[in-house]
């Protein structure tokens, strides 16, 4: 008798731990039922905007479920981010991110929410270099030349940025404190409407994604002076980096990549990093990513978790030594 309970008991308790283990799995299963919002804290045609379109189709081939990309800019990509983390931890909401982010955690101390705190990493997606171009009508033809004469006249050029504590505007805060050169900042809601500025002339130059300016630089309306990575892009294989331009050791790049509001059920957050590492990890992907510049990042939850908080602790380090303020 005593036996035959101890085997139903430990049947019981067998079963119990199944169902128990099985519980995560069938949620993360019956998700999604419904629409998922994909929210883009950026300007419509910037990356991050067009890798997190690119990703949203892909899930929802794969999920059966429509993603819809949502465009919430301004604030340096505080407002849609704020808007994410003050939603339901359901998997229904998802936040398209950069280092913009992880370099607002030491730029932005009045933020109403803390990165690291108020949400969970998901996945990256892939990273770029930018590249440094100045309007066509700067005397300038080398980056040699245009430090040259900044440092002869602090403060008499400008430089346009997608806006406070985005990558393009810590490359140029960066590229200030390396250069020690004195060039003013005017920030942008939107990498659009920085690149129309420089494009037509009134602001001198600025950072920016290698794919979106390199066709403005091959036709002449910009002037490509450097790359910001550590070896020479193959989309602009005759500009030099930045290290080789005359600022050595200097390198910025653009990342990007998914996260959630914390709370959201671990089994929906290994689902989607699962989905997503499909997609960057993908022949089709990595060739098409590669021929606008950016290289596909995969990572698990974890190495993610790990990648975000490093990549805190060094943009710190950089806003400290640029003396980069949010203007």
């Amino acid at each position: 008798m005593t036996a035959t309970l101890t085997r139903r008991s430990v049947l019981c308790a067998v079963g119990a731990a199944v169902l128990a283990c099985s519980a995560l799995p069938a949620q993360a299963q019956e998700w999604p039922s419904r629409p998922v919002k994909v929210v883009v804290p950026f300007a419509a045609g910037g990356p991050a905007d067009v890798y997190g379109r690119y990703v949203a189709q892909k899930l929802q081939e794969a999920l059966g479920q429509s993603f819809v990309v949502e465009n919430k800019p301004g604030g340096g990509a505080v407002i849609g981010t704020d808007l994410v983390a003050k939603s339901d931890p359901d998997g229904y909401t998802l936040l398209v991110m950069s280092n913009t982010h992880t370099v607002n955690e030491s730029l932005l101390q009045n933020k109403p929410y803390q990165l690291m705190r108020d949400f969970t990493g998901i996945a990256p997606l892939n990273a770029s270099d930018l590249v440094l171009v100045a309007r066509a009508g700067l005397p300038h033809n080398t980056l040699a030349d245009l430090i040259k004469d900044a440092k002869a006249k602090p403060d008499g050029m400008t430089y346009a940025s997608s806006g406070p504590g985005t990558p393009y505007h810590m490359a140029g805060e960066l590229f200030k404190a390396m250069a020690s050169v004195k060039i003013v900042h005017v920030p942008y809601k939107g990498s659009s409407n920085a690149r129309t500025d420089v494009l037509g002339g009134q602001v001198d130059m600025m950072f920016d994604a290698i794919p979106t300016m390199s066709e403005h630089a091959k036709s002449g309306k910009v002037k490509a002076l450097a790359v910001s990575g550590k070896t020479r892009s193959p989309i602009l294989p005759d500009v030099p980096t930045v290290s080789e331009a005359g600022v050595p050791g200097y390198e910025a790049t653009i990342w990007l990549g998914v996260m959630a509001p914390k709370g959201t059920p671990e089994a929906i957050v290994k689902r989607l990093n699962a989905e997503i590492a499909k997609i960057t990890s993908s022949e089709e992907t990595r060739k098409a990513w590669a021929s606008r510049g950016a290289v596909a990042m995969t990572m698990g939850v974890d190495e993610f978790d790990r990648y975000l908080n490093d990549d805190i602790a060094k943009w710190a380090k950089v806003v400290e030594i640029s003396g980069a303020r949010a203007k």
